[in-house]
């Protein structure tokens, strides 16, 4: 087997698992959170917020597994990474 076909085999794989993993998170719905919400957080996957130039409350979205490894999704609002810099 040539290495141009073993380079292509691995670079498939490593897609596919990426498409997977996208995939899995568009599958679950969103919780939005309110004071008090429990939280089971074994690990945070990624952290995005909405984009903005200034200080101020910003829409943001949290991925993460839960204790039993299924992936949770949580909205929640924040202040934005810009009102960080005055302190």
């Amino acid at each position: 087997m040539n290495t141009k076909a073993v380079y292509a085999a691995c670079l498939f794989a490593a897609l596919n698992i990426c498409t997977l993993s996208a995939r899995a998170e568009a599958d679950v719905t969103p919780q939005t959170y309110t004071y008090g919400t429990h939280l089971d957080i074994q690990k945070v996957l990624s952290m995005k917020q909405d984009a903005t130039p200034a200080c101020g409350i910003v829409n943001a979205r949290m991925t993460y597994l839960d204790s039993q490894g299924k992936t949770q999704v949580l909205d929640y609002s924040k202040f934005a990474d810009g009102c960080n810099e005055g302190n």
